[in-house]
């Protein structure tokens, strides 16, 4: 399990242990998601008003969105992993 912060660009961190998931926001179902999230007060928007390249969702079922490619934070995610030695 990854330790530490996982940079989500733009000044913006989240906990890594806490991240389950890093999906491509293009589906209509994340587009569902995203929706659903936001009317449950669930949704934080980290994009700096840029448009979002990815969705990062949280094992507390918070929906964070990214304006960095979800390729780009998986790879992220895996330098981080491998960094601390898991």
């Amino acid at each position: 399990m990854p330790q530490g912060l996982l940079n989500i660009g733009f000044g913006n961190f989240v906990a890594a242990a806490r991240v389950t998931a890093i999906v491509n926001p293009a589906s209509s179902p994340m587009r569902r998601l995203r929706e659903d999230a936001r009317a449950e007060k669930r949704l934080i928007d980290a994009t700096q008003g840029r448009k979002t390249r990815s969705i990062i969702i949280t094992d507390s079922n918070h929906v964070i969105l990214s304006g960095i490619q979800a390729e780009t934070l998986g790879a992220r995610f895996e330098a981080q992993e491998e960094d601390h030695g898991s």
